[in-house]
């Protein structure tokens, strides 16, 4: 017997994506004010639970390395992946805590901190995003659909209107690449950057 592949997915997937392209804007600017705020010194710090850490690992990856073509490094940390830092901070502070004092110990005023939920409802980055306004630091959100506590809680927010939270992590990774164009582009019309090597020539 011939077995038919449900495509359930791949319609709510479609239907999804329809009203994602509305929010095209807003990851535009997004792209192009992080641009010019890594390119002045400041820095991305990125976080997420399961797959939305999948999600904020590709994207400090695309900012450190590059996305289509060569660029020079920017500063973007995933704050799930310092498994020693997350896992003495879960132990001696409580789960809550893991990205909220990595936020302390790395962001500064002028930085930005984006978190990734589907449901928009971790308690862990409800907690950081307390600590990023505490100091000076932007947060960004991609969540899944508004309203909610994450959403309402950021100084901007992506919400996917999607009905699982699979579609609304499928739809964050367009939402990654988009941003990562909109970088590549700012960063193209920005003067070009001297490499750190050719500044350390000219200290020494």
């Amino acid at each position: 017997m011939k077995l038919v592949t449900d495509l359930t997915h791949c319609d709510d997937l479609m239907k999804a994506l329809e009203g994602f392209r509305a929010d095209a804007p807003l990851i535009e600017r997004w792209g192009t004010e992080l641009a010019g705020r890594l390119g002045g010194g400041a820095r991305l710090l990125v976080a997420g639970n399961g797959g939305s850490a999948a999600q904020a690992q590709h994207l400090t990856a695309e900012l450190v390395g590059r996305y289509r073509k060569d660029r020079p490094a920017f500063s973007a940390l995933a704050l799930h992946a310092d498994t020693s830092s997350t896992t003495a901070i879960a132990n001696d502070y409580g789960v809550q805590e893991i990205f909220a004092r990595q936020v302390a110990a790395h962001g500064r005023s002028g930085d930005v901190l984006m978190l990734l939920s589907t449901s928009g409802a971790s308690a862990n980055l409800l907690v950081a995003a307390t600590e990023a306004h505490r100091l000076g630091l932007s947060v960004w959100a991609a969540t899944g659909p508004a309203p909610n506590p994450l959403q309402a809680c950021a100084d901007e927010a992506l919400a996917v209107a999607a009905a699982t939270g699979a579609t609304v992590q499928e739809l964050h990774l367009v939402a990654v690449h988009m941003l990562c164009e909109a970088f590549d582009r700012a960063v193209e019309r920005r003067p070009a950057r001297r490499h750190w090597s050719a500044v350390r020539k000219e200290r020494a």
